[in-house]
């Protein structure tokens, strides 16, 4: 799809003149790197139900519900971060990015170079004991089959993601929300903007005078308040419009 000039010339301007600009992504920035998205035509809940990463579920079958993460979710450990993560890691570089706040568990932004990630559900990075608390590299207990145990305590290690029915991290969501709410651009790139409480740190930063910009394949639930909606791919998209932006401040 054809993206007009003046469109991203208009994001550019937004984003080079920006005292904060905040990027939210989610699933659709990471597609690329051959990581599915969750709701979308080929999303991952239309194959596997969603009830199995339900936190009640796995109190009650974790062995099933590891088995099942190791099928879908360790592949996702060997991803490498594709042109849109790039793109956002050169804008925060060239002082034009606040941070990244991101409904994603894959590490790719970190992987990139971005520095400030606000990982809002989680991350692949560990597995914490669900009764001692204990922290040990994902990595590391993956392997074999059933629930991995404890090396303290014995108790059932869960990967370190949200899980429906758990609170959000609180110390990322107060992040985020400050983030949203000091930003003067936020940009939501990747993302469906249906899961809360993701989709309402657009509508706060919209609240306290912030432009909002909406880069995303499909429709989503906010276009309707956006300032500018690009509609296209994520990794076509941004690095465009980081090229733009950089050529502005030369």
């Amino acid at each position: 799809m054809d993206i007009p000039d003046e469109v991203l010339d208009g994001v550019a301007d937004l984003v080079a003149r920006s005292r904060c600009t905040v990027a939210l992504t989610g699933a659709g920035i990471s597609t690329a790197s051959g990581i599915p998205d969750f709701r979308g035509p080929q999303g991952l809940w239309r194959t596997v139900d969603s009830d199995k990463f339900d936190i009640a579920y796995f109190r009650r079958s974790p062995d099933e519900v590891w088995d099942l993460f190791r099928l879908l979710f360790t592949p996702l450990l060997a991803a490498v971060p594709n042109p849109a993560h790039y793109a956002l890691a050169r804008l925060e570089e060239a002082g034009k990015l606040c941070a990244v706040v991101t409904q994603n568990v894959d590490g790719l932004h970190q992987r990139a170079g971005s520095r400030r990630v606000v990982e809002l559900h989680g991350s692949l990075k560990d597995a914490v004991c669900t009764k001692c608390g204990a922290r040990l590299p994902l990595a590391d207990v993956v392997k074999g089959r059933g629930a991995p145990r404890c090396p303290l305590c014995g108790g059932v290690l869960k990967p370190d993601v949200v899980f429906f029915g758990e609170p959000l991290p609180r110390g990322a969501l107060e992040e985020a929300l400050e983030l949203a709410e000091t930003s003067d651009v936020f940009l939501a790139v990747g993302t469906s903007l249906t899961v809360y409480p993701a989709n309402t740190l657009p509508l706060r930063a919209k609240r306290q005078g912030a432009k909002l910009v909406i880069i995303n394949a499909e429709e989503t639930a906010l276009d309707h308040l956006a300032d500018y909606v690009v509609r296209g791919r994520a990794e076509v998209v941004l690095p465009k419009l980081a090229e733009r932006v950089l050529n502005t401040l030369s």
